[in-house]
């Protein structure tokens, strides 16, 4: 252990099951540690780095924005954030925009906007069907309308308003959805669950019972927005268009924010219905619109999906030369491994001292979510230090 590592556990909270790692310096895919040893980093900030470790785009707009003004209150307009809130209208099928700090904030921003819409239009209506295994943030509302109950056991009581069912299962909805509905949750791609991919037709089947029962939709795109899936939103590869959606990680290529959006129908807050302090400041809009703008002049989403299609052909090579690989899932460039056992952690670990960042997203499962910008050259040396592991792993070889 650093010095440096040492230091947590005498001044931070130990809430964070870190890597024996500290970074220091990031360029595009590539990170270094206080060591001087260089990593490929498919974590990317929890899919954040959307654009690499100090893009030209990232370190311009910051230091512009940063030389000319950073924050000011919500009290006055604020050219950044109405540019960004205009790129992401125009750009998407939703109508009105607010900024905050992180996804979780963007969720809860989602579910009171839709509470105070079944108050006003669908008599009272206050509950949110979610899904198992989701994961939406860690305040107590985000935490409660995710799906894992490990997580909220340390919370009890929980907020109340949140019903859950399984994931891919409309009918299970639709058994659920009462008068007291007022939305429906669900990430289009469940990211920290697992990389789980539903059926081509859930979000249409969705959408359509959305409609017919009269209640809205919400899509998480937290960590399958800002092109992470192949298109700039997910929502577009299905087509089935959200009432609200939310939008954090990718969306400024490192610097904190949130979004959330809703379409005019639904766009009910009024003055003094909602704020924040930071939320939406100059600094962060800047380079959240300089992030955005670069996404789509540049076609970063079919790029990422030519990327994935490629990611997902040596991956699945992959698994027909370890019997340990049981499922490769994913789309774009957010992929996991399924192991036969809970051996991800301990892959991590060794694809760490081969020079590669993956995550255990679960116990059995290995993910990959590389900045959008990694070349083939390197999603190839990926899947070589993964396939050494592996190999290592089913020889019975352990860290």
């Amino acid at each position: 252990m650093t010095d440096w590592q040492q230091l947590e556990s005498r001044y931070h909270f130990s809430t964070f099951k870190r890597q024996p790692i500290t970074l220091v310096r990031g360029q595009g895919v590539r990170v270094w540690d206080d060591q001087g040893r260089e990593y490929l980093d498919f974590v990317a900030g929890l899919a954040v780095v959307s654009l690499g470790h100090c893009h030209p785009v990232v370190v311009s707009a910051l230091a512009e924005q940063a030389s000319t003004l950073m924050q000011v209150s919500n009290l006055v307009y604020s050219v950044p954030q109405l540019r960004l809130a205009q790129l992401l209208v125009e750009n998407s099928c939703l109508d009105r925009v607010f900024f905050c700090n992180s996804g979780a904030e963007a969720i809860e921003g989602a579910v009171k906007l839709a509470r105070k819409w079944g108050k006003e239009k669908r008599d009272g209506a206050y509950e949110v069907i979610c899904t198992d295994n989701a994961f939406h943030g860690r305040t107590l509302a985000t935490l409660t309308a995710s799906g894992t109950e490990k997580y909220k056991l340390p919370y009890l009581p929980l907020p109340p308003g949140f019903v859950h069912v399984p994931f891919d299962d409309v009918e299970a909805i639709r058994k659920v959805t009462s008068a007291k509905t007022c939305a429906v949750l669900v990430e289009p791609i469940q990211g920290e669950g697992g990389v789980n991919v539903p059926s081509d037709d859930y979000l249409c089947r969705l959408r359509a019972w959305c409609d017919e029962a009269g209640i809205l939709l919400i899509l998480d795109e937290i960590q399958t927005g800002i092109g992470r899936t192949g298109s700039l939103f997910a929502y577009q590869q299905y087509g089935a268009e959200p009432d609200i959606m939310t939008l954090a990680k990718g969306l400024a290529g490192g610097v904190p924010i949130g979004a959330f959006l809703a379409k005019e129908h639904c766009a009910v807050f009024a003055p003094g219905d909602h704020g924040s302090t930071f939320g939406g400041n100059p600094l962060c809009t800047h380079v959240g619109y300089s992030v955005l703008k670069y996404v789509v002049d540049n076609d970063i989403p079919g790029q990422v999906a030519k990327k994935g299609q490629h990611l997902e052909r040596r991956l699945r090579s992959l698994a027909d030369r370890h019997p340990m690989v049981t499922e490769v899932r994913g789309r774009g460039l957010l992929w996991a491994i399924e192991l036969d056992g809970e051996l991800a952690e301990q892959a991590v670990g060794m694809c760490l001292k081969e020079g590669l960042i993956a995550n255990n997203v679960k116990p059995t499962a290995l993910r990959l979510m590389p900045p959008l910008v990694v070349s083939e050259v390197e999603l190839d040396r990926a899947v070589e230090i993964v396939d050494k592991v592996l190999g290592k792993l089913e020889k019975g070889e352990r860290e």
